[in-house]
């Protein structure tokens, strides 16, 4: 990432915007960011805020195919690149697990779109060591897990509301509404796996504390969302046949039926609902 780091102060942000002359036009929805977008979850997700109109910035670790096939498939589906209804979408490399890259990714996002996001759906993530003998488990995959499961979505969710300051005076930016969306798991409230679980129960409270003290006149809205077992890359086979009969629906998720939950959480249509922790699991507790 080459942009320039921009403070809170926000000292650069006139010269971001002064060299680009080719900005999209923004949707009235606004500007959505998605970690992990280029796969699972996240980009059933990016593919429907898109087609709801939203414009969308897909990050991705290392996948860039990946997220770069998104584009194509909802151009392909549109059948038209100048459809009205259809939301900008670009994609964005980096590790949000690195403090500094985060920083760059708002950075490259404010570059390329000519504002800052007005929503966040923290949904990268890993599974880390399903080791469950304590005795042996190491500080290592511990630290592995938290560095992107919970240290990533507050380095993405303190820089999503730093930004949101930075454009406060902005006419545009007081007439959206902000929404961040963690994406969580029923393993919270399960325990396993140990660290995946850990993980996501420390992102429960982060997003129970969080929404109760961001400003009211920030006008930033909170929630979660916590899906059962889903058809993603971290699902085997056996996992979910082993699960299957514990759920009540007799069936896992599909990553399409997760993203509508989100984009909800993320749209108007939501916009008394914060604090929230919403199970989507097919029945299962």
């Amino acid at each position: 990432m080459n942009a320039d780091k921009t403070t809170e102060s926000g000292d650069k942000h006139e010269n971001i915007i002064e060299e680009n002359v080719a900005m999209p036009r923004p949707s009235k929805l606004g500007l959505v960011l998605v970690t992990g977008g280029s796969r699972g979850i996240g980009r059933a997700t990016s593919i429907l805020l898109a087609r709801r109109g939203y414009d969308v910035a897909i990050n991705y670790k290392s996948r860039a195919k990946e997220a770069e096939s998104i584009i194509h498939e909802i151009k392909t589906n549109n059948n038209n690149d100048d459809d009205e209804n259809a939301g900008h979408v670009m994609t964005f490399q980096a590790d949000i697990s690195n403090e500094e890259e985060v920083i760059s990714l708002y950075d490259s996002i404010y570059t390329k779109f000519g504002r800052y996001p007005t929503g966040l759906v923290n949904n990268a993530g890993i599974l880390g060591t399903r080791n469950a003998d304590i005795t042996s488990m190491t500080t290592a995959d511990l630290e592995q897990v938290f560095a992107v499961n919970v240290y990533g979505p507050f380095y993405c969710t303190r820089e999503f509301v730093r930004r949101w300051k930075i454009m406060n005076g902005n006419r545009q930016q007081q007439q959206q509404r902000g929404s961040i969306v963690n994406v969580s798991s029923g393993s919270a409230h399960i325990g396993n796996p140990l660290f995946y679980a850990m993980s996501k129960g420390a992102l429960n409270s982060f997003m129970a504390g969080l929404s109760k003290t961001l400003p009211a006149d920030h006008n930033i809205r909170m929630n979660a969302i916590a899906p059962g077992v889903t058809k993603t890359d971290i699902v085997t086979d056996e996992m979910a046949d082993k699960v299957m009969p514990l759920i009540p629906m007799k069936r896992v998720g599909e990553p399409e039926e997760i993203a509508e939950g989100i984009v909800f959480l993320i749209s108007d249509g939501s916009s008394y609902c914060s604090g929230a922790n919403v199970r989507m699991a097919g029945g299962r507790p």
